[in-house]
This record gives structure tokens, sequence and C-alpha cells, in this order.
């Protein structure tokens, strides 16, 4: 069988599973034993399950359910509350400024929490209500949480990055660096939109009424939410410091975030409970689909696919900033379908050698990655964005609400991407700055 028939098939199967309802982790391990058996035989199901092992025993995947043990302790913890009512405080008298708050809110819930889908029900059950109360725009109000909440997938520690940098064998630690200053740019880009539309169109985003509160007051009010922020400093820091790697870091985080629990009284077992629960659904999913993908792109790899699909992509007649452009129009395409981490688990194996034979950084292309796959969370037909917010959102709002609503914010993180293409420093200036600092 020759390695053009044997990637049909493998298409076929998993094309084929998907539009069954076959979750994604067993249509990928069902494809990879199905090609194993075919062009191997019974004793290559050894190597599936030796990929597996692999991946159970690589010790930077632990930092994955710890860091949304993390989030999701800092947020039964009543975090979320008090941040959002802090940045009202000090952002509310601004045009828009409770959607700016809203924006602010959910970039900093994206240091904690590292996660899109948690962040965007946080922000929908905590902003969606104060927004509509106060006479925001629905429009406004929608794409304002699903664009804010997605900031998780890119901003550190985004569980994204980490599976990219297990992928790409990529460093997580770089990764962290590159992603930050563009994740920073994303959030003031979305700032600077809310200001610009609620200048030109006041009545989209009605203002405070009363007077401002006193400084020293803000201030006081602000004091709940020092040590989170605290936190958030000290596991990133470490990080970018070369004090401790990503695991021992998101350590750290779980430690601070049971202590910022306890100092706000909701430190229970309950809540722990609760938190461990979060995370066993979340991680499950992750675990589950990056052992089914591994086990695929290894036989398919023994069989020679890799080189092949290598060989087919580099024999088109492209400029290499044509082929990363491909590249990521076929990512985009496919966030559209599926969910971004069989993406990464699928497509990176194939992506991320030709990126760095056309010279370009692994580093920059996972930050390219990441906003790309951002997107991912806000386009249909799969976009969860909507799906999640929906779920906690008033029941006369539609999914159809929600993703009219996000297409200026989609529009902003493609010109993300652009930015990023044509200034690849944007992403690589800050761990070129750490790589050399004494």
């Amino acid at each position: 069988m020759s390695i053009g028939v044997v990637s049909l098939l493998l298409i076929a199967l998993l094309v084929g599973q998907m539009v069954f309802g076959v979750p994604l982790a067993f249509a990928t391990g069902s494809t990879a034993v199905v090609l194993a058996l075919s062009l191997f035989g019974i004793d290559s199901l050894l190597l599936v399950v030796n990929r597996i092992q692999d991946m159970m025993g690589n010790y930077s995947l632990i930092s994955v359910p710890l860091f949304i043990l993390m989030g999701s302790l800092l947020e039964r913890g009543g975090v979320t509350e008090q941040l959002f009512r802090v940045v009202q405080l000090w952002f509310g008298r601004l045009p828009g400024g409770l959607a700016i708050g809203v924006i602010i809110a959910g970039t900093v819930l994206a240091a904690m929490v590292g996660i899109a889908g948690a962040e965007i029900v946080t922000l929908g059950l905590v902003a969606l209500p104060a927004l509509l109360r106060r006479g925001y725009d629905k429009g406004l109000s929608l794409g304002t949480i699903c664009a804010s909440g997605s900031l998780g997938a890119m901003i550190p520690p985004s569980v994204v990055l980490i599976i990219y940098g297990l992928v790409a064998n990529a460093s997580i630690s770089a990764l962290f660096a590159a992603a930050l200053i563009p994740g920073i740019l994303m959030a003031v880009a979305y700032c600077a939109y809310v200001i610009i539309l609620c200048t030109i169109k006041p009545h989209m985003a009605p203002s405070e009424l009363g007077l401002p509160m006193p400084l020293k007051q803000r201030l006081v009010e602000s004091r709940s939410v020092a040590f989170p922020l605290v936190v958030i400093v000290a596991v990133l820091g470490s990080i970018y410091g070369g004090i401790a790697t990503p695991t021992e870091a998101a350590g750290i985080g779980v430690l601070g975030a049971l202590i910022a629990a306890a100092l706000n009284r909701r430190l229970t077992l309950e809540s722990i409970r609760h938190a461990i629960r979060q995370t066993g659904v979340s991680i499950g999913t992750v675990i589950w689909i990056f052992f089914g993908a591994n086990a695929l792109i290894s036989v398919y790899s023994l069989a020679g696919g890799l080189n092949y699909i290598n060989d087919l992509i580099l024999g088109i007649d492209l400029p290499p900033m044509s082929m990363v452009l491909v590249m990521v129009a076929v990512l985009f395409a496919l966030g559209m379908l599926i969910d971004w981490i069989g993406i990464a688990l699928l497509t990176m194996p194939i992506f991320v050698p030709i990126v760095v034979g056309l010279g370009y950084d692994a580093v920059w292309f996972g930050v390219v990655f990441c906003v790309v796959m951002q997107t991912s969370y806000l386009t249909p037909p799969f976009g969860p964005a909507a799906f999640y917010l929906k779920g906690v959102a008033p029941a006369d709002i539609t999914l159809g609400d929600i993703f009219r609503s996000v297409w200026p914010f989609v529009a902003i993180q493609l010109s993300i991407v652009v930015l990023l293409l044509l200034v690849p420093d944007i992403a690589l200036w800050l761990p070129r700055q750490l790589a050399t600092a004494p």
C-alpha cells in the first residue's frame, strides 16, 4: 500500500468516525490501531502502547492539571467576583468602561486559569448580567465576554502553549515569554475597539452615574485582589526568571490559590472537591486526545507519512512566507471544525519541522498557532465560546446572537496574526532578552 493511499485511508477513517459522532480521542486511537494492524501486523500495537507510556512519563505534562487546578481554586475562592468589582471601580467611567473592565478581568483571569472555557463561563455568570442590567448593547456585551474569555488560549499559563511545546519539542518557558506581549497587545486592541465604538455610538454603553469613588477608597477596595495578583506574578516570574520549571511553578500556583481561598474564607472541603472534579473533567479530554493523536502520528510516521507530507508541501513552488500563510489558512479552517487539541497533535508534528526548515523559529510559530486557535474559539460552526456562553446566558439570547457578536473581535485577532507574521520580534523580543539576562 503506497503512502498516498495510506494518507487517504487515514483521512477517511477519521472523518467517517467524526461524522458519526465518535469523540476525537477514540477516533484517532482506533485509526492508529487499524493502520498499525493493516501495515505492520499485530506486533506493531506495541508501538501504540509504548507511545502512550512515554507520554504518561512526561514531567512537563503534569503542569497542565496543576494550572487548571490553580485556576479552579482561585475561581472557587471568590477571586473572580472581587476582580470584576475592582476593575469596575477603576474603569467604569470610561466610554464602555464596564466592557473594558470585562476585558481587563478576562486578561487577569487568563493568567490565573489558563483555559478559555472556564474563563468564558465565569465571565458569563459574573459580568453578563451586570452589562445587560446597565443597558449595554447585547451584541457588544456578548462579543466582549467571548473575546475576553478566549484570551485564556494565549496568555500564559495557557494550556495551548503547554501542549504545543510538548508536541513541537519547544521550550515552554520561552513560549510563555513569547506569548506575553502579543497577549497584552490583543487585550489593548480589544479595549481600543470598545472605546472607539462607544465614543462613536454612546447609546451602546450608557455612562456610569454618580460621583467617582475617592482614590483612597478605591485603593482600599482593591486590596482584596492583591494576593491573587501576587500569586500570578510569582508563578510567571519564577518561570521567566529561570527559577522554576512550568511544572514547579504550577505547584507554587496551586499552593497560592489555596492560601487566597483561605484568606477569602472560601476554602472548604466542598470547594476543594469541586475544584479537583473540575480539573479531572477538563484534563480527561486533553489527555485522551493527547494519547490517541500521538499514537496515530507515530504509526503514520513509521509508515513514512510525515516525510511524504513534508515533501509534498516543500514541493509547492511558493515563497517561504506564502507557505506559512497556507499553513495558517489550514489551521484557521480546521479551527472551525475540530478542537484545538486535535489540531495541535495532528498538524504540528508535520508543520513545525517544515517551518523550522524554512528558517523560521518554532517558538514564534507557536504564538501564531495560539492566536489562530484563539479565533477557533469564536468562529462557527464549532466555536466553543458561543456554546460555553449560551449555557449560562439568559434564555432569550440565541447562538445566532452570540456568533454575530464576535466578528469584530475575530477581525482584531486576525490583525494580530498578520502583525506577528510581518514583525516576528513582537513575539521573539522578550524570550531573547530573558535568554541573555545574567
